[in-house]
């Protein structure tokens, strides 16, 4: 599989598969929220680059193809979060925390919940 990450309309059509788990192109774009799906033919294309870069598979019936996820979501944002870390911060966990709480986009109840996260860790 490529270790390439999605582009955001890529994302958008895996989110629909992890959560449907399988489906045909037809019934991803009914899932498609927030905004009108892209044609048909687009959704389709996008599901066979999918495939090709590894993150999707299918099961033929007749001329219809059914798709589902090759990766869990889990591995993808273990993956996505791997390259942020060290593309984006230099391997620098402190860094990305750092910037995550001085930006405020991390509540009081995240805080917490991330201290008893290090805490259980720590007695692991």
């Amino acid at each position: 599989m490529e270790k390439k990450l999605l582009t955001p309309l890529e994302l958008k059509v895996m989110n629909i598969l992890w959560r449907l788990r399988k489906a045909f192109v037809k019934e991803i774009m009914e899932e498609w929220v927030d905004e009108e799906p892209p044609a048909y033919n687009t959704v389709s294309t996008i599901v066979r680059l999918l495939q090709k870069k590894g993150f999707v598979e299918h099961k033929a019936y007749g001329r219809s193809h059914q798709y589902f996820p090759a990766i869990t979501k889990s591995q993808y944002q273990k993956r996505h979060l791997h390259n942020v870390l060290n593309n984006v911060f230099a391997g620098s966990m402190k860094g990305l925390v750092s910037t995550l709480i001085s930006e405020k986009s991390v509540s009081q109840d995240d805080l917490a919940a991330l201290k008893r996260l290090i805490e259980q860790s720590e007695d692991a």
